[in-house]
């Protein structure tokens, strides 16, 4: 089993609870861990056929959405806010309100996102906050492009 650290131990030795400072980043293994999950995660969209329809969504070639969604998800996590640095500030819905994300688009990449954790050896408690926390923007995507594509004049599929 791969080892990530937990987090930043406190004085007692308990970690502090994921999504408080940095906790949840560490949890992930920093940049490197991140960047490892997000690999996985996209190796999975293509593999997976149950993601089909979610990686036709995608550019043929991966290489800026990996990034992207490594520097995205550092500063979601609690650590450096990579993505606004380098393109600014991001509305995560509207970024992706082009798109005809629905219920089983939505699924997919929490499946791929939880296959891609447990592939890693994250530990279980872990999994289950980081899923928790994911389906919170997935959601708000999927409302989003719902809203986007029922609007008058949407030429979006």
């Amino acid at each position: 089993m791969t080892e990530y650290p937990s987090s930043n131990a406190s004085s007692t030795g308990e970690a502090p609870a994921y999504g408080t400072g940095d906790a949840t980043y560490q949890a992930a293994g920093g940049l490197d861990g991140i960047t490892r999950l997000v690999n996985r995660f996209y190796d999975n969209m293509e593999r997976l056929p149950e993601a089909a329809a979610l990686r036709a969504m995608h550019p043929e070639d991966l290489t800026e959405s990996r990034q992207k969604l490594v520097f995205f998800l550092s500063g979601w996590m609690g650590g450096p806010k990579l993505y606004a640095r380098h393109y600014g500030s991001i509305s995560i819905p509207k970024a992706h309100a082009h798109l005809p994300v629905d219920q089983s688009s939505r699924d997919a990449w929490l499946h791929c996102m939880a296959q891609s954790l447990l592939e890693l050896d994250y530990p279980a408690p872990f999994r289950d906050y980081l899923l928790q926390k994911l389906a919170i923007p997935a959601e708000s995507i999927r409302l989003m492009c719902e809203f986007h594509q029922s609007q008058p004049g949407s030429t979006d599929p």
